[in-house]
């Protein structure tokens, strides 16, 4: 029963009407329209034939605007249903409108007043739906109707022989009676028409706030590639040097190189090139990890991801620090997150490792799958932590380093990309023993 009845609420509410407050009065006034175009004739209709109905001054006139009324409900139907809703109800309201005047000037005010659905139809239709100004014009209509009504009304008693006034004894109390309907009208359209301006400009509001704390994210994440682009870049320059070093003493033994043969000179060749691809592959890393490009979450390898940066990670601690990566073999972690961030989590918890660790030590990365995530552990064997630095370290600028050696926002950025990815990260460490942190990403097709 509920399947046929949402069917027919939702072929109602697809409508072309642009408006958001036309399109969410469409469907009421939808049935509305179809039921006024329907149940009018119908009600003539049985009235005449089945009933019986003798003729009386004026019916042929009221039974005509009903007509017209009804055909201009469903002129309206399918004008709304083409996405033209204001046109729509204008024609029905003023076919109504019209249709209630010739009545009243037919039958006058007393026999019109026998039935007051329309004319109350009309001043919410007109308010509810066209706005204030169509109401209060709706009124004065009404107003003018109601006296061409007690006009025929009074010219019929003096036609009786009776005193005209009687005609016009209701009209303080039905003028009062109107106005007050159409006052509280007005009042429901306003409160209703600033409350829907509010809340769009409150949803305004919102997307500006959401599309500004957007944009700071964005240049939050890509300040904290550049300092993480920073720290490495010593380590670059170092290796750079190694190159060069190679390449030099090889230009140096050129000679000799040549009085030894093509094979010595093309094992020289050789190492020259190996040194400098490694280098050229650490620059492009280093060129792609610090570009501000737009946050574009894809499905990789995790273990494949930190393989690649165990080149940059050995760049960051140097000579003095052991760097081993390990994962279960044969093994595959596809989780789903923007690249770039995932590298700039894992640099980030190493170069806290880095400043942890000043006369050298060891740093690990070990990654394992759980039943729908995998977990990957940074581990170093530095200073390590009390429980109160422990228990504040992803708070948003808590740093314990020296002024101008950190802005305390590496690790609040590491937890925000990490729950944004949906997975979370925690942290274990010891005065004296290091520090572990563990991240855990849900595991793509699990």
């Amino acid at each position: 029963m509920h399947r046929p009845l949402r069917r027919v609420r939702d072929w109602l509410e697809r409508v072309p009407v642009a408006d958001p407050l036309d399109r969410r009065n469409a469907s009421v006034m939808q049935l509305l329209l179809l039921f006024i175009g329907v149940m009018l004739p119908l009600n003539w209709a049985y009235h005449l034939f089945v009933v019986g109905m003798t003729a009386w001054r004026g019916r042929d006139v009221l039974m005509a605007a009903d007509f017209a009324t009804a055909i201009a409900a469903l002129a309206g139907f399918l004008l709304i249903r083409r996405g033209h809703f204001r046109r729509a109800i204008v024609i029905f309201l003023g076919v109504l409108l019209l249709g209630l005047a010739a009545s009243s000037g037919a039958t006058g005010f007393y026999v019109l007043m026998f039935d007051q659905t329309a004319t109350v139809i009309s001043l919410v239709i007109g308010g509810l739906v066209l706005g204030r100004r169509a109401l209060w014009v709706t009124l004065g209509v009404l107003v003018a109707v109601f006296a061409v009504g007690m006009i025929v009304d009074a010219k019929t008693l003096v036609a009786l022989g009776k005193p005209p006034g009687a005609a016009f004894g209701n009209a303080p109390s039905v003028f009062l009676s109107y106005l007050v309907i159409s006052i509280i009208i007005d009042r429901c359209v306003a409160a209703l028409r600033e409350s829907l301006a509010e809340s769009n400009e409150r949803g305004h509001r919102l997307q500006c706030e959401m599309a500004e704390r957007e944009r700071a994210q964005n240049q939050l994440v890509h300040a904290q590639k550049m300092e993480a682009v920073g720290r490495v870049a010593s380590g670059v320059a170092h290796d750079f040097d190694n190159v060069l070093g190679v390449i030099l003493g090889y230009a140096a033994r050129r000679e000799r190189l040549a009085d030894s043969g093509p094979v010595a000179l093309l094992d020289a060749l050789e190492g020259i090139e190996l040194a400098a691809r490694r280098a050229s592959a650490i620059s492009r890393k280093l060129l792609t990890f610090s570009r501000n490009d737009v946050t574009t979450p894809e499905t990789f390898d995790a273990s494949a991801a930190v393989a690649e940066l165990a080149p940059m990670l050995r760049q960051l601690f140097g000579p003095d620090v052991r760097v081993a990566v390990t994962a279960e073999p044969g093994l595959r972690f596809p989780v789903r997150m923007d690249r770039g961030q995932f590298e700039l989590v894992v640099l980030n918890i190493a170069a806290n490792a880095r400043d942890a660790m000043p006369d050298g030590g060891r740093f690990d990365v070990e990654m394992a799958a759980g039943t729908r995530h995998v977990g990957i552990v940074l581990s170093d064997n530095g200073i390590g932590m009390n429980e109160t630095v422990s228990a504040r370290v992803f708070e948003p600028f808590f740093t314990t380093k020296p002024r101008g050696c950190g802005t305390g926002l590496g690790l609040g950025v590491v937890r925000d990309l990490i729950e944004e990815a949906g997975g979370d990260v925690g942290v274990a460490s010891q005065p004296g023993q290091g520090t572990r942190f563990e991240l855990r990403l849900p595991l793509v097709g699990v």
